[in-house]
């Protein structure tokens, strides 16, 4: 494209868009609501809660009564989520520079590498696709708690790898390591807070632990880049070890979770 940027990531995000707008219609139209087995009792609570002043008031009095399991996973996730918009920002970049030796935005070299850097984004979906029907037999055989440091070590050893990697092949091994980290990020975090929080508030509760991934997203976008000439040297891979070293914390933080579920 005239911006210089290839023209099969303008493709991708339509394609993306287009079959993201079908899932959720899909999904819309195709999945049915249940009423509760107790009535009455949930057209009271309905009348209870009427209102956004009450909806706001159920959340704040939900977050004020947060059980402990929640509290710790909220750590966990605030080093997982701090450390993948490392990774997705940065990524590329340091690839162009230090694996492609791109000497500007404008050269051909660049747009091979962000390319590149697609198709490594694509081997570590792939990862965490397969690696996505090992997790609960893996959690079984351990424990939920074991599985998901593991996956946290994979993914921060993955991220801290490519200071090294001078070899574009040698990525797909990096970002094999993020796969593993990926599946485990994507369930194990709600299948601990799912058995500690009350049934009667799940989804309350699992609404306010997005907040958990939106506020490390947005405190990474306001510190990153303020550090990224001098602290980080104004080097990409640099960037993309902090998200690995901020893998390695989330994983150490997992050992103070108290998961309910298991014995």
């Amino acid at each position: 494209m005239a911006t210089g940027i290839p023209h099969s990531v303008d493709y991708s995000f339509k394609i993306g868009a287009a079959v993201f707008l079908i899932a959720v219609l899909w999904t819309v139209v195709s999945t049915s609501e249940y009423p509760p087995e107790d009535m009455e009792a949930f057209e009271r609570m309905k009348r209870e809660r009427k209102g956004v002043l009450a909806g706001f008031a159920e959340i704040f009095s939900s977050v004020a009564e947060m059980p402990s399991t929640m509290k710790q996973l909220a750590v966990v996730q605030f080093f997982t989520w701090f450390a993948l918009p490392c990774m997705w920002q940065f990524f590329s970049l340091a690839i162009a520079r230090h694996v492609f030796l791109a000497p500007d935005e404008t050269s051909p070299l660049f747009a091979r590498a962000t390319e590149w850097g697609g198709l490594c984004f694509a081997v570590y979906n792939v990862v965490c696709f397969v690696i996505a029907f090992l997790l609960p037999s893996l959690a079984k055989k351990t424990s939920r708690k074991t599985v998901h440091i593991i996956a946290l070590v994979c993914g921060g050893i993955g991220l801290i790898s490519v200071l090294f990697v001078t070899n574009k092949w040698v990525l797909f091994g990096s970002m094999a390591g993020v796969g593993i980290a990926w599946a485990s990020i994507l369930s194990m975090p709600y299948v601990m807070l799912s058995t500690a929080v009350p049934p009667a508030r799940m989804g309350v509760y699992m609404g306010v632990f997005n907040l958990f991934i939106v506020i490390p997203q947005i405190v990474m976008s306001l510190i990153v880049p303020n550090i990224f000439n001098n602290v980080l040297g104004g080097d990409p891979r640099n960037a993309v070890v902090l998200g690995g070293i901020s893998l390695l914390v989330a994983a150490v933080t997992v050992l103070g979770v108290r998961d309910v579920h298991e014995k």
